[in-house]
């Protein structure tokens, strides 16, 4: 019995120790959360407060742009800074003291800092900035000044410097400061107030591409932001991509001077791939004076221009195609076999229908009988006309002008496009109440009436006759690199946009009929090339019906004898509002002289015997 009691005793024991060491542990440990919480609390709290963290944003440097040659970059970045207010750090009363000490320093004016700070503002927390592409110097004597210049910041803000300006504006476009409307819809992609961004062409529309991931500077500092740490924690930045386009700087700068100070665009395409070689839309702007301070009112000067040099007119702005339309007309007549392609129809120069007359502006009294190769050639609005509005009817004609991507997208890398329009008889009669009649058909058939498009549209239309029935999406970006070696990350490769099921005997027909009219047609004079063999059509668009404002139209490609894959297509549009010249043809020969010669402008000219015209291009100029 005695034996069993020890045994009780020894564990109570055993447990009464446990039990006083937990408790033990647990006082200990109650005391020191009462000590760090209530004791020491106030000395934790106030360093939690007066050490933090400060993070400066390193900025990346955006990737640069080249042309097809990859050699000399088209847009560089440049070194500069920004110089920001945020008012309510001022002391009160101390506004203009420090306002005019920064305006001589930044050496400006204090009423421009004070038009950025008006004085609903000035008690304001936001940040302000006053002054953007301060060279370093300034920064240095504005950081000597720091103390007379409470809420006063500078940060690191590299500008976009445009080595290759003119007509390349409006394919490479511009950056500048990201909006609050902007930053609403793209802050979960990772942009910030301070971003700046593509704001038009290139720059916009592989932006995410170009921006590169900024780097960050962390150092420890106290509630005063003196540092405290000596060795900062840094994540250095990744510079963005470059990009390599399709354009060829010498084929733009050629075409730029062929088409000279007259309002309209070029484009030479590839036709076997879609690469875009030149795009040119006059008149264009420099993307540098987006660097300066008074960008906004620069902006607002070139959107209230009557010229509207914004507006790239390759593919943005919509013309009526004229006679190039008759391209299409020709293959529809050949397709459908409603009207033989031998059967000829006469010219009288004018016929009538219901009550109009309808007058063939080539020529006047007329062509005479005319076969449909002939009546491509001569460009007869009679035969068109006639063969149009009989045999085809309105919803064939828009089929095939559908057929030849007129109407839609053109799906080309830029962020702003227009798709043009092609008619139907519906469509008039939901849009106007009224019914599609055969007078509209005739309009239709020689691409007047109410069809629109770009010149890219009508680039891709001969594009689809070179390639026998097959439209590439053009395109700009060729390539992507990595700047650190130069290796390409990403080649861009052909991507058909449309493919026809028209008859490849179809196609042949019509590449021989487009080559008839430079040879024997309205083109023989101005496209006359002793060097290259051309093929193409000519367009002339009224705009008016007092017939004394025409835009000017020149479609072709060449050479006519080479491989697709040798071809190049050429798009000259000259608007009405120049005088009337009939330019378009002639800027065309000399940007395919200027191509396959390897020459230039002046050069071109002079080969091809239009050195007498000089005088009448200067005059644009």
């Amino acid at each position: 019995m005695m034996g069993v009691n020890d045994d009780s005793v020894e564990k109570n024991v055993r447990v009464f120790v446990l039990f006083l060491i937990i408790a033990a542990t647990f006082a200990v440990y109650l005391f020191k959360i009462f000590s760090f919480q209530i004791v020491e609390g106030s000395v934790y709290r106030t360093q939690s407060r007066t050490n933090q963290i400060a993070v400066n944003t390193i900025p990346a440097q955006r990737g640069e742009i080249f042309d097809r040659n990859a050699t000399l970059p088209m847009v560089v970045n440049s070194d500069s800074f920004a110089v920001s207010v945020i008012p309510g750090e001022i002391p009160k009363g101390n506004y203009d003291t420090v306002a005019s000490k920064l305006a001589s320093l930044l050496g400006s004016k204090k009423t421009e800092i004070d038009r950025k700070i008006p004085s609903r503002l000035r008690r304001s927390f936001s940040s302000i900035e006053v002054k953007v592409n301060v060279p370093y110097e300034t920064i240095a004597k504005i950081a000597e000044n720091s103390t007379d210049l409470p809420g006063v910041y500078w940060r690191s803000k590299p500008i976009r410097n445009y080595v290759e300006t003119g007509s390349i504006s409006h394919v490479i476009g511009y950056v500048g400061d990201i909006t609050k409307e902007e930053i609403k819809v793209m802050y979960n992609q990772g942009y910030k107030e301070n971003s700046i961004i593509g704001k038009t062409g290139i720059e916009k529309q592989y932006d995410s591409l170009l921006q590169g991931k900024p780097g960050q500077e962390r150092r420890t500092v106290d509630v005063r932001g003196r540092i405290i740490s000596d060795t900062p924690v840094i994540e250095p930045p990744e510079m963005g991509k470059n990009l390599v386009l399709t354009i060829d700087s010498r084929i733009q700068k050629l075409a730029e001077e062929a088409l000279g100070n007259r309002v309209g665009a070029a484009v030479v395409l590839r036709p076997a791939d879609g690469e875009v070689l030149a795009m040119v839309s006059y008149p264009y702007y420099d993307q540098d004076i987006f660097n300066n301070d008074d960008a906004a009112s620069k902006y607002a000067e070139l959107a209230n221009d009557p010229n509207r040099p914004l507006l790239n007119r390759a593919v943005n702005a919509i013309y009526p195609p004229a006679s190039t339309f008759k391209t299409i007309m020709t293959t529809a007549i050949l397709t459908e076999k409603s009207f033989p392609a031998e059967k000829k129809v006469e010219c009288p120069g004018r016929i009538t229908y219901g009550d109009r007359v309808f007058t063939c502006h080539i020529k006047y009294p007329g062509h005479g009988w005319l076969d449909l190769k002939n009546a491509l050639a001569q460009s007869c609005d009679v035969y068109y006309w006639v063969v149009g509005r009989d045999n085809l009817g309105v919803d064939r004609i828009a089929s095939y002008a559908k057929e030849f991507g007129f109407g839609d997208s053109l799906n080309i890398d830029l962020p702003a496009q227009s798709e043009g329009f092609v008619p139907t008889a519906s469509w008039k009669e939901r849009r106007y109440h009224e019914r599609w009649l055969g007078g509209d058909t005739m309009n239709m058939s020689i691409g007047q009436g109410y069809t629109l498009v770009t010149p890219m549209h009508v680039a891709n239309m001969m594009a689809m006759v070179c390639n026998e029935g097959k439209i590439y999406k053009p395109h700009l970006l060729k390539e992507v690199r990595n700047p650190a070696d130069n290796s390409v990350v990403q080649t861009v490769q052909p991507e058909i946009l449309h493919e026809s099921n028209i008859e490849q005997s179809v196609w042949k027909e019509v590449q021989r009929d487009l080559r008839y009219v430079i040879t024997d047609g309205t083109a023989v004079y101005p496209m006359h090339n002793k060097k290259i063999q051309i093929a193409g059509k000519t367009g002339t668009a009224e705009v008016n019906e007092s017939h004394d404002h025409w835009h000017s139209w020149m479609v072709a490609y060449a050479p006519y004898d080479a491989p697709v894959e040798d071809q190049v297509v050429v798009v000259v549009l000259v608007e009405a509002v120049n005088d009337w010249e009939w330019w378009a043809p002639y800027a065309t020969n000399i940007i395919i002289q200027g191509i396959f010669q390897n020459q230039t402008y002046s050069e071109s000219i002079e080969e091809l015997g239009f050195k007498y015209l000089e005088r009448l291009h200067q005059r644009q100029e």
